[in-house]
């Protein structure tokens, strides 16, 4: 009979739009594994402020790419696409169906399209990129991009930190401008991908997003940002609720500015999450209330077109 192909489901979107639970869920009834697609979520020291799968969460179905890095280490996209197509046989050797869940733009597109090999940055440049940037800002690492990636800086976020600093880290390491190694070209993958992003009525994510804010103060953001001040110049704290936090205890604005002002950028990063994501062709867009129905009948009517293969029956689920 005819091998299975396997099956990765994306689950995409905005932050706070209810992508963790919807992803569990569904995990459970399809008896597959949770590759979490968080640039941040990965790091062990900061779950509160990531939004990290609960300890209750990650016991009722297992998650990969949770806290299995320090704030210290350095990972990145390549990385994660190199680690997940490692990953993904082992977990298709029990089950059809892989769910990657997360928010983390570059990441997803890692994994589902592929990224253009780059250099590995030297630990030397790595250093000399972020010793300009504390001390000169941001301004000096645009200044650079200017006469060594013109063609970059005109398309690139400016207001996108880390992305600057990454373009300068591959300019000074392969000693040609970053855009020039930028192919664009998708590769292929020996699974099929299902896409889906969740959005719903703005008013309702925003007001979401705020009340995940508030929670998060309340389970612990002070202490885990308190404990990370000392190492805030690190890229992996150069992210919405750290900045802010870490900014107030500099003394840079008062507690409620802080505050309110992590619920604004954390409206504006939805904001571009959901441009970003709006942008590819293969996203099916659901409410995630009753997501998991939607999903599974996708997955059915899938499997109905596969006559003949070997795939188990999920029509049960419905």
């Amino acid at each position: 009979m005819e091998q299975q192909e396997k099956t990765l489901i994306v689950i995409a979107g905005p932050t706070g739009v209810g992508k963790t639970a919807t992803a569990i869920e569904l995990a459970e009834e399809l008896g597959a594994e949770i590759i979490s697609a968080d640039s941040r979520q990965v790091f062990r020291e900061i779950p509160i402020g990531t939004a990290a799968p609960t300890a209750e969460e990650q016991a009722r179905v297992r998650h990969h790419f949770v806290g299995t890095k320090s704030i210290t280490d350095y990972y990145s996209a390549a990385e994660f696409e190199t680690d997940v197509l490692r990953l993904l046989p082992n977990l298709f050797a029990s089950n059809d169906y892989a769910v990657m869940c997360g928010g983390s733009m570059l990441y997803v597109d890692a994994v589902c399209k592929g990224i253009d090999q780059m250099p590995t940055i030297g630990t030397d440049v790595r250093e000399k990129v972020l010793r300009q940037y504390r001390e000169c800002g941001i301004e000096c690492i645009v200044a650079q991009l200017e006469l060594l990636d013109p063609d970059y800086l005109r398309i690139v976020d400016v207001r996108n930190e880390k992305r600057l600093l990454h373009a300068l880290e591959i300019c000074l390491q392969a000693g040609v401008p970053y855009s020039s190694l930028r192919t664009g070209q998708v590769k292929p993958r020996p699974f099929a991908i299902v896409k889906f992003g969740f959005d719903m009525e703005r008013e309702q994510l925003f007001s979401r997003i705020n009340r995940r804010v508030d929670a998060m103060i309340e389970a612990g953001l002070v202490d885990e940002a308190r404990s990370t001040y000392e190492l805030r110049h690190l890229n992996s704290l150069n992210t919405v609720g750290f900045k802010e936090m870490h900014a107030w205890m500099n003394g840079e604005m008062d507690f409620d500015t802080a505050r309110e002002r992590i619920k604004k950028n954390t409206r504006v990063y939805a904001k571009r999450q959901l441009t970003w994501y709006r942008k590819d062709p293969e996203m099916t867009w659901l409410h995630p209330c009753g997501a998991v129905q939607a999903i599974l009948a996708r997955l059915k009517k899938q499997e109905q077109k596969n006559i003949g293969l070997n795939r188990p029956n999920i029509g049960e689920f419905l």
